[in-house]
């Protein structure tokens, strides 16, 4: 009896794939390094996950102080403009943080087995997701509070349709940044440090502290805009601070986190077979 032979060919990842199928099937593992990465950050802590809270709520107060300070004139009341872009922030600098050095911490367990190496930063990404689900029962607070004054009026439509959004354009920017930075840390370990002042200085060209309408100079305001988690606070903002938003400015940094999205994934997907080598 003739038997057809079967041939396989094994071929390199694609370097804009995702590999969404593989990532499914060790989704159990993906599931793994998420829930160790929150052990781990609140292991051995007096207030565990209540930390997840109170930093937005430190900064709040502290950004609040400097917004009165300079006299900055806000739309809404200073803690709620304020808080409710560090929800979101905070999700973008945490998540790039880790993903950044997730693969030299992860070095040991690259060497040893295989598995789709974007698990790790995608499970950074959760990581910080997971942060803003706790923020986010403050937030919820502070707008029922503000509402119930008559200092913010909340278009409940417009918040439940672009509350999503925003936190897809995060977790996309921050997957994006993250694995391009993942990717550049573990081959060039200057990253480590250069990643610490990259975001403190994005930091004063987001609109955490300031409105984009508080810059004079119309040129600026395009170079903010470059800034890809600009879109992401101004379209969740929008829904309660009784502001028109600026489509162009949103669009431009719609395209650059679209971009760094891109880029990230591409250049990890070629470097990535070098990652055992490397860490």
């Amino acid at each position: 009896m003739y038997i057809c032979p079967v041939e396989y060919e094994i071929k390199p990842h694609q370097k804009l794939n995702l590999g969404l199928k593989e990532i499914w099937l060790f989704r159990e593992m993906l599931f793994f390094f998420t829930w160790r990465d929150i052990k781990v950050k609140y292991k051995q802590t007096v207030l565990g996950f209540l930390w997840a809270i109170l930093q937005p709520l430190l900064l709040m107060a502290i950004f609040t102080i400097i917004g009165i300070a300079l006299k900055i004139d806000e739309p809404i009341p200073h803690p709620l403009f304020s808080y409710s872009a560090l929800t979101l922030w905070l999700v973008f600098t945490t998540g790039v943080t880790n993903a950044g050095n997730s693969m030299i911490t992860n070095a040991n367990i690259i060497r040893k087995i295989y598995f789709p190496r974007l698990i790790i930063p995608i499970s950074a990404v959760f990581t910080s997701l997971f942060d803003f689900l706790m923020s986010f029962i403050i937030l919820i607070g502070m707008l029922i509070y503000y509402t119930y004054t008559g200092k913010v009026h909340v278009d409940i439509l417009k918040f439940l349709l672009l509350l999503p959004v925003s936190v897809i354009i995060t977790a996309v920017s921050t997957f994006g940044v993250g694995s391009l930075m993942a990717a550049l840390t573990i081959k060039y370990r200057d990253f480590r440090y250069v990643i610490p002042f990259m975001v403190q200085v994005m930091l004063f060209v987001t609109p955490v502290i300031y409105p984009i309408s508080y810059i004079a100079f119309p040129g600026a305001k395009y170079i903010l805009a470059i800034n890809p988690m600009y879109s992401a606070i101004e379209l969740f903002r929008s829904s309660f601070n009784g502001q028109v938003l600026e489509l162009r400015l949103v669009a431009i940094s719609l395209f650059f986190a679209a971009l760094f999205f891109i880029v990230g994934i591409y250049y990890f997907r070629k470097t990535e077979a070098y990652f055992a080598d490397l860490a």
